[in-house]
């Protein structure tokens, strides 16, 4: 579950104790929600969604860790011109035009031919047009969005079509490891290795109850020098 304006200001970020600090900075129109000022305090967010507070000059991009929670993860100026969408369907309209519906529920209009079902855009917030895409093909690289392995990234080695069931996704992480899920579930966000948004600490890589504990004890350890 993605979080709302509420939870955002007052949970995640810190800026508010209450629920009337939250209404009174939505109400000063200082929060933009994909470049769009939201007044709404229960405005909900959703996945790769850009959060802009303009007077402290901070932009979060909305993602998921290796433990499938939403994490408001913190982005550049340059970064928050835009997000990635998600290729949902491809269709002609109303005399003909082409458009694409995206994972957010966006329609574009006249986009390039050759973008598929399940390919990723890189999409200009302020101009409302496309700057490039990325083809959902093995290479890519790729979030997992649900299920299991939700918040691990890494690069496609592999498709599986199973008739009349889910096709399935092969994975290999940074370290190696190899996992799979569903079709439904991978979101390209890069390719050759190189995503074109920047990750939460961490990458995506999902580490062994074992390799945690040695993580926060070296980390400690640092902290004591």
């Amino acid at each position: 579950m993605f979080p709302d304006d509420f939870i955002l200001l007052r949970n995640r970020l810190k800026y508010a104790l209450t629920g009337r600090e939250v209404n009174a900075i939505t109400a000063q129109r200082l929060i933009k929600i994909d470049g769009k000022v939201r007044t709404d305090p229960t405005y909900p967010t959703g996945f790769q969604d850009v959060i802009s507070i303009e007077k402290s000059g901070e932009h979060f991009r909305i993602l998921y860790d290796v433990k499938g929670r939403f994490i408001v993860h913190r982005i550049t100026a340059e970064e928050a011109t835009y997000k990635l969408l998600k290729v949902k369907k491809v269709q002609l309209g109303a005399r003909g035009v082409p458009h694409i519906v995206t994972h957010d529920g966006r329609t574009i209009r006249y986009p390039d031919p050759t973008i598929k079902v399940n390919d990723t855009v890189r999409f200009d917030i302020e101009s409302q047009k496309i700057l490039d895409f990325v083809t959902f093909d093995t290479g890519a690289t790729v979030m997992v969005t649900g299920g299991r392995n939700m918040g691990r990234s890494g690069v496609i080695t592999g498709k599986e079509r199973h008739l009349g069931g889910f096709d399935i996704v092969h994975i290999r992480d940074v370290l190696g490891r190899d996992f799979s899920t569903r079709l439904g579930n991978v979101f390209v966000i890069g390719s050759e290795g190189k995503p074109m948004i920047s990750m939460p600490r961490g990458g995506g890589v999902k580490l062994t109850i074992t390799e945690e504990r040695d993580q926060r004890r070296r980390q400690k350890e640092a902290r004591g020098q």
